[in-house]
């Protein structure tokens, strides 16, 4: 990424250079990164207040202090993407919802809140497809108080760059002191081509329960139950073990395949078993009227990226999670 002229790092843009595509180059806290600079590229949706904030295309917002910008420049637009089956946000959610069940939930206007003893973000969260049916103030103040009574902390799940409510929301739990983390991408793709992609799958075992195997391979925190529960749940769901190497899960739901907890053995990875076991959960969605199919991978993921992008998968939208701020 070239900044200078004459070996002079240049600031190249200025406010009015927002809406258009530009790469910056920022200088690091020395104390948090040992890194001395970083560069973003993407949109500049706003340069105000001294802050310059710019949209990946991944759908992360970053914000960047104007006296930390070293360098920038206006760049080409991104080249057009591969688009996978047509869908809105709004199936998407609901679609991965229902294959990955709270094991309680409540109705607070178009919110939903789900909760399932702290396994996984996903069933711990607030999903808002809507209005609350309340001033913002009092429909978080309602969300602290619901979680608070299961020992939880209060999460909202925000998808970013969908509409102008999604990040008016965003805004509002940032301005109240809600944190963002867990960057993730809602990703899609055709279901034939994961299930063709010429790997012998004879080695993948399915069953319809995770067993102690499966459990102890995919290691995530949260009670055996509420986790059984999470993991079971959904309209047809199938585990796929390859015996002491890899493990995934795929549930089934109308046109839908949703992909999740695919976990490779560190002994055994870059060794095709990932699209192994991809491709056999596939085949057998294939089977059951699916033709399309969806994951959720967080944004730091990169060995999984690379294999979703061999498979076909394309990012539909980006979302990410706003906790409640800490006493």
């Amino acid at each position: 990424m070239e900044f200078t002229t004459g070996g002079r790092l240049e600031v190249r843009i200025t406010a009015a250079d927002v809406g258009k595509r530009v790469s910056v180059r920022r200088l690091n806290d020395s104390v948090r990164s040992p890194e001395r600079f970083t560069d973003t590229v993407g949109e500049l949706v706003s340069w105000e207040g001294g802050v310059l904030r710019i949209t990946r295309r991944t759908g992360e917002t970053i914000e960047i202090p104007e006296r930390a910008l070293v360098a920038g420049k206006v760049v080409p637009a991104a080249p057009p993407r591969r688009r996978g089956p047509a869908a809105t946000v709004r199936e998407l959610q609901e679609t991965a919802a229902r294959g990955w069940p709270a094991r309680e939930t409540e109705r607070l206007g178009d919110w939903t809140l789900r909760a399932a003893g702290g396994f996984t973000a996903r069933a711990n969260s607030v999903l808002p497809l809507g209005s609350p049916g309340l001033p913002l103030p009092e429909a978080v103040d309602r969300v602290v108080e619901w979680y608070g009574r299961r020992g939880l902390p209060a999460l909202i799940q925000v998808t970013t760059g969908d509409a102008a409510a999604d990040e008016a929301l965003d805004a509002a739990l940032a301005a109240r002191g809600w944190a963002a983390e867990r960057h993730a991408l809602m990703r899609t793709a055709a279901l034939a081509p994961v299930a063709d992609t010429g790997a012998d799958t004879g080695a993948v075992l399915l069953s319809r329960e995770p067993d102690a195997q499966w459990l102890a391979a995919y290691g995530r925190e949260g009670g055996a139950e509420d986790a059984r529960a999470v993991l079971t749940g959904g309209p047809s769901v199938w585990f796929a073990t390859v015996p002491g190497a890899a493990i995934g899960r795929c549930v089934v739901d109308g046109r839908w395949a949703g992909f999740s907890a695919l976990t490779v053995a560190p002994g055994r990875r870059r060794q095709g078993l990932g699209t192994l076991v991809m491709a056999r959960l596939a085949q057998q969605a294939l089977d059951e009227g699916a033709s399309a199919a969806y994951l959720q991978v967080e944004t730091d993921n990169g060995g999984a990226a690379a294999l979703y992008d061999e498979l076909g998968f394309t990012t539909h939208h980006a979302y990410h999670y706003r906790r409640e701020p800490r006493p």
